[in-house]
């Protein structure tokens, strides 16, 4: 799939999230399904937070980008997510799964944008709502 934005299109603020994940991508441990993933999330105060997916051989105890990158943010205090960009190498999109989905949600505006990417830059843009539509979010527990 061809990107929708190449690298060299990207705005300096948007590169910076790329390169970042696609740094930590190549660290990701993963020996059984050879998919290794990236992900880098910018905070409120502009720091720039990645993780990458880690496996198991006990399969449901493995990690994935998205979560790796937000218990860093939240290990250095931060609990404000404004962007997202996860990065993954193939042909299909590198969505993130319904987990990591409603993990954002925890953080994130309804308007945050989270960028799905190849190796070449973004195949694809869209808010946490058009990601996530009709969310269970903090404030639904708002008064109990």
């Amino acid at each position: 799939m061809e990107p929708s934005i190449p690298v060299a299109a990207m705005t300096p603020a948007v590169r910076e999230l790329f390169e970042a994940a696609l740094a930590i991508q190549r660290r990701a441990y993963a020996p059984y399904s050879n998919y290794q993933v990236g992900a880098a999330i910018r905070a409120a105060n502009g720091a720039i937070y990645v993780g990458c997916n880690v496996e198991n051989a006990a399969y449901p105890q493995g990690c994935c980008a998205e979560a790796s990158a937000i218990s860093a943010m939240i290990g250095a205090g931060e609990h404000q997510i404004i962007e997202v960009l996860v990065v993954a190498d193939g042909e299909r999109l590198a969505s993130c799964c319904g987990g990591c989905r409603q993990r954002i949600r925890e953080f994130a505006a309804l308007d945050t944008p989270v960028h799905t990417c190849g190796p070449d830059g973004i195949r694809l843009t869209l808010t946490l709502d058009q990601l996530l539509p009709y969310s269970f979010g903090p404030e639904n527990l708002e008064g109990f």
